[in-house]
């Protein structure tokens, strides 16, 4: 749990992410879906009536610089807590103080960083000092909220999705901390826009990654000291790789498996092998795109083209075998085979019509017909009577009725 100002003298020293963090609204990057003056937020804000509210967003989007932007605006103390090292012990101290702050006019921000992170008790902490006002909590999360967040707490926040950074926001940004005192303004920086461009693409819409990366990329430029020219192996260097937007215990992970699913459903071949490079590159689990695979080929082609099971299970046994990386040709291959061949839910669809009837018909006896007669008992009683076996029939198939009498026909 800390406990400082706004203006911290660690934000003139520590890492360029911190130093060039903004103090204002005017300086804040992006999020003009929320801080236009039109909107709700932006009114909260300047009519000084901020309520207990949840961040949404990918990592390095402005959750913690916004919500410390809002305690100066509104004169707020603030203090955040860490999902990490705070327990209700702390919770419960600091609450009080906000208590005793609030019965002298002092309004309390109390912003949770990774909130998803807290687990129910510590949520549930925080619930009767957010019900009497004691504090207005922020919290921030990657997470979508109505998975993660205990639904009494967040019955009593209003929810604020924020957005990645476009590359040209990013860009801009970075062009600014060249010039900015806070930033490289006092050093003569060589450097090509379109390396910016290439921090900023890498970055995949997180301001942080942005501007630590430019201040590798700065500080290992060719040059004495203050004077740097950044030049694109330098670069390259300090990125070494894409960065890629997936967690694999997150809302993510299944945002990127529905959009493999769809795209191969949607026979776009190109689009698949995308999304399935997205998750390997990440470090995802090739067996359970494996599985979710095999479960395609048959509840999306399944009589179409019945290969697509084979071919599934052969990619599932593949990955077993060899793993990573060897492995990803074989699912590579599982995955055109599905996104080419013919399109049919008829199996899903039978099943679950199937499964309604039998969820809704329990207790649907069998017919006698089609039950075995073990025992003279049995045989007396009906068991197995005027059961027509289909091998004796021409074509091997009978008219006989097979389901309950009540689904008859």
């Amino acid at each position: 749990m800390n406990e400082y100002s706004l203006f911290d003298d660690r934000e003139k020293t520590g890492p360029l992410a911190d130093r060039m963090r903004p103090t204002t609204l005017e300086e804040y990057m992006g999020q003009t879906h929320l801080l236009s003056d039109d909107k709700i937020l932006k009114r909260m804000i300047d009519r000084d009536e901020v309520q207990s509210m949840i961040f949404w967003g990918p990592p390095g989007v402005g959750k913690t610089t916004l919500a410390k932007i809002i305690a100066n605006y509104t004169k707020s103390h603030f203090i955040i807590f860490s999902a990490v090292t705070s327990g209700i012990k702390e919770i419960k101290e600091v609450m009080n103080k906000a208590e005793e702050a609030r019965s002298m006019g002092q309004k309390t921000i109390v912003f949770v960083d990774e909130i998803h992170r807290f687990n129910k008790a510590l949520q549930d902490a925080f619930l009767p000092f957010v019900e009497k006002g004691s504090i207005i909590l922020i919290g921030a999360t990657t997470e979508n909220p109505s998975f993660e967040i205990n639904n009494a707490l967040l019955s009593r926040c209003k929810v604020f999705t924020l957005n990645a950074l476009d590359t040209e926001q990013l860009v801009s940004l970075l062009k600014k901390a060249l010039k900015d005192p806070r930033g490289f303004a006092d050093w003569e920086v060589i450097m090509d826009d379109d390396l910016l461009y290439l921090i900023a693409n890498y970055a995949n819409g997180d301001a942080r990654v942005a501007l630590n990366t430019l201040e590798l990329a700065v500080m290992n430029g060719h040059g004495d000291a203050r004077h740097s020219e950044v030049t694109k192996d330098v670069v390259e260097q300090c990125i070494q790789g894409k960065a890629l937007l997936y967690d694999k215990n997150g809302e993510e992970h299944y945002n990127i498996i529905s959009a493999l699913h769809k795209s191969m459903r949607n026979s776009d071949v190109d689009a698949a092998v995308y999304w399935l490079a997205r998750m390997l590159e990440a470090g995802e689990n090739p067996l359970y795109i494996a599985r979710r695979i095999v479960r395609f080929a048959s509840e999306d082609i399944g009589m179409a083209d019945s290969r697509a099971l084979g071919i599934a299970i052969d990619a599932f046994q593949a990955c077993q075998f060899i793993g990573m990386p060897e492995c990803s040709v074989h699912l590579t291959h599982a995955v055109v085979f599905c996104s080419l061949a013919p399109k049919s839910n008829s199996l899903e669809v039978a099943y679950m019509t199937a499964a309604n009837d039998a969820r809704n018909m329990l207790d649907e006896p069998v017919p006698l017909h089609i039950r075995n007669a073990p025992t003279k008992l049995m045989e007396e009683l009906g068991y197995g009577k005027d059961y027509q076996y289909a091998h004796d029939y021409e074509g091997h198939i009978t008219a006989m009725e097979c389901l309950p009498y009540s689904l008859k026909g």
